[in-house]
């Protein structure tokens, strides 16, 4: 990268582009200098908000030399053809969570990517909250002792006019899934960064609360990792009044319990309670959670990620979430409805399922 501010282009203007807006906003070293959506009342109304361009399309955003860096804020499933377009110009792209909404169009963006020499990174700005990462640091050094189980609980409440407000939302065309790919795939990866590769998995999923949804409002699924530890996750936007997001990590010698991102447990047989005082201390603290709000989320850890892929550009260096890192997820999530699919136990090999 040059000496100048890194240019970022925002493509879509959905509720989530606030928190890229905000967190390139934050960072001295970005400059945030328009938008295109097929939403042109929204992408117009945001730019004259915050003062920069309306492209009229993704083309003249990929055309523009003064942009470095697309911000990819589309459905989930309209993720491809905006990132690659900008790949291919050149420009390095974020893109929202999901990747993509099945594992081959992700690979595809990942091989886009190489191919053009650009930075890919996908947001699991989850990662980034210091009791997550905290946890993290502490199973990878072997506190918590020989790793038993690891959980997720997203049971959370979306209204029936969340779904109807647009018309890709509930639709595995661009939705790619319910409330497991949509809502609770930020947990899905924690639990494989923290627990390492899933070998297997077993789920149900149903739609019990919503009108014309072809995806899942409520899902249970059970793992086992590749380390012989179990597991599972509940998702759901189905759970009237919802609940915090929770993670439960559970070793041999120690537990780690994580609300709405923040640690609210902490024990290991090593330390007293000297130690759990002050890991509480340090990581605990008030939570912010989108259980029954999505506008309710902190954009603080999508400002962190953003701040360690800008740093990754100036460094040269691989950025922490980058296009392979953020597959794993969906791979898993793609084990887990073809086993609700076929009412049937799904290995997970190596880049195979069977």
């Amino acid at each position: 990268m040059t000496g100048r501010a890194i240019g970022v282009a925002l493509v879509g203007a959905g509720n989530i582009a606030a928190a890229h807006v905000d967190a390139v906003g934050a960072d001295p070293r970005a400059r945030l200098l328009g938008i295109t959506a097929d939403r042109e009342a929204q992408a117009q109304a945001l730019a004259e908000r915050h003062g920069i361009r309306h492209y009229p399309d993704v083309a003249a955003i990929a055309a523009d030399p003064d942009v470095d860096l697309v911000a990819v804020c589309t459905p989930s499933g309209a993720h491809l053809e905006p990132a690659v377009a900008a790949m291919r110009a050149g420009k390095h792209v974020v893109v929202e969570k999901p990747l993509e909404v099945t594992s081959e169009r992700a690979h595809t963006l990942i091989a886009e990517a190489d191919a053009a020499g650009v930075v890919l990174s996908t947001i699991f700005n989850s990662r980034f909250a210091d009791a997550n990462a905290f946890v993290h640091r502490a199973v990878s050094e072997g506190r918590l002792g020989r790793m038993v189980q690891g959980d997720a609980y997203v049971k959370w409440f979306r209204d029936q006019a969340y779904y109807d407000s647009a018309d890709w939302r509930g639709t595995l065309r661009l939705d790619g899934g319910g409330a497991l790919m949509n809502q609770a795939i930020h947990h899905v990866d924690l639990l494989l960064w923290i627990m390492g590769p899933v070998r297997e998995v077993f789920a149900y999923a149903d739609t019990l609360t919503h009108r014309g949804l072809e995806v899942e409002d409520t899902l249970v699924a059970v793992f086992r990792y590749e380390s012989g530890a179990l597991g599972h996750i509940a998702a759901a936007t189905s759970l009237w009044p919802g609940r915090p997001k929770l993670l439960q990590i559970h070793g041999e010698d120690g537990v780690a319990v994580v609300e709405d991102d923040v640690l609210v447990d902490w024990r290991t047989r090593a330390g007293g309670e000297a130690e759990r005082a002050d890991a509480l201390a340090r990581y605990g603290g008030q939570a912010t959670g989108g259980a029954a709000d999505p506008t309710a989320i902190s954009f603080e850890n999508h400002r962190r990620q953003y701040r360690d892929v800008f740093d990754a550009l100036a460094s040269g260096r691989v950025p922490a979430i980058d296009g392979r890192e953020g597959v794993r997820a969906i791979e898993v999530i793609e084990a887990i409805y073809r086993s609700v699919r076929e009412h049937r136990p799904v290995y997970l090999s190596g880049d195979s399922m069977r």
